[in-house]
């Protein structure tokens, strides 16, 4: 695979499967996303360390037609990847005419990653199962308290 290189990381477009089938093998908590608008790798040493995918905003109030989030990222643990991929997708999402991109962490997580990427934290959001009476639904992720960050892509 050839890809635009940093340092010693790599990004490399991935197939929808080459996708899953890391995040599957490497998420803590999440099963890979049902869709996306883009995803993509990082490589280091050639091989595949991380993966990410960015999608429309699972919170339809926010989903305007000018945000994106990144709704899947995971690494095998390699230093760097996680702010290398958030730097990335977010050059990718304004390349692409967005005005904003987001993310959710556990409320656990401290976002070292997403500060050396230039990303801001903007809320803290409760924790809930998007499960109820109307539409039941059954989840193996996390409803413990998130924090959204985000960055805003208008300028270079």
């Amino acid at each position: 695979m050839v890809g635009l290189s940093f340092g010693n990381l790599a990004a490399v477009p991935l197939t929808r499967a080459e996708a899953v089938a890391f995040i599957e093998r490497h998420h803590r908590h999440h099963k890979p996303a049902q869709g996306d608008k883009f995803r993509f790798g990082c490589l280091a040493g050639g091989e595949l360390v991380g993966a990410i995918q960015v999608g429309r905003p699972v919170n339809r109030i926010l989903d305007d037609g000018g945000i994106l989030e990144v709704t899947r990222l995971c690494t095998d643990g390699t230093a760097n990847v996680c702010s290398f991929l958030y730097a990335r997708a977010a050059k990718i999402a304004r390349l692409m005419g967005y005005r904003r991109i987001i993310t959710y962490i556990l409320d656990s997580e401290q976002g070292a990653s997403l500060r050396a990427a230039g990303w801001r934290k903007e809320a803290d959001v409760a924790g809930r199962s998007w499960s109820c009476a109307s539409r039941e639904r059954n989840t193996a992720a996390p409803t413990c308290d998130k924090q959204r960050w985000g960055k805003e892509l208008n300028g270079p």
